[in-house]
């Protein structure tokens, strides 16, 4: 069975809506461009506790999900601890997906 959460990150990359690694994560986080936030759950604590902090002062979802092979060969790079989904359609449809899949977010929630 395919995995419909990475397969809709691929997707998230190829129409440049997706921000990956550590620095272009917290840079949308910190605009405002960023609308979910998923973090590998083999990601450091240091880089666990930083995305945390920041998607809950920001107001972001953050998600934990695969490991950072898996999240860097959905999107077709090396290993990514974390990455952000710049589009609000498709952090909803990958959110749907990741709680379909049994998942429980994490954050704090945003009303829009």
């Amino acid at each position: 069975m395919a995995d419909k959460v990475l397969s809709l990150l691929g997707i998230a990359e190829k129409g440049r809506k997706l921000a990956s690694g550590e620095f272009q994560t917290l840079e949308a986080v910190k605009s405002g461009k960023a609308k979910l936030v998923i973090l590998a759950q083999d990601a450091s604590d240091n880089t666990r506790k930083k995305f945390t902090d920041k998607c809950t002062y920001y107001g972001v979802n953050l998600i934990s999900y695969s490991d950072k092979t898996g999240l860097g060969a959905a999107i077709g790079k090396d290993l990514r601890s974390v990455l952000a989904v710049c589009d609000k359609g498709l952090s909803e449809a990958v959110i749907k997906k990741f709680e379909e899949s049994g998942g429980v977010k994490n954050g704090k929630e945003k009303n829009s």
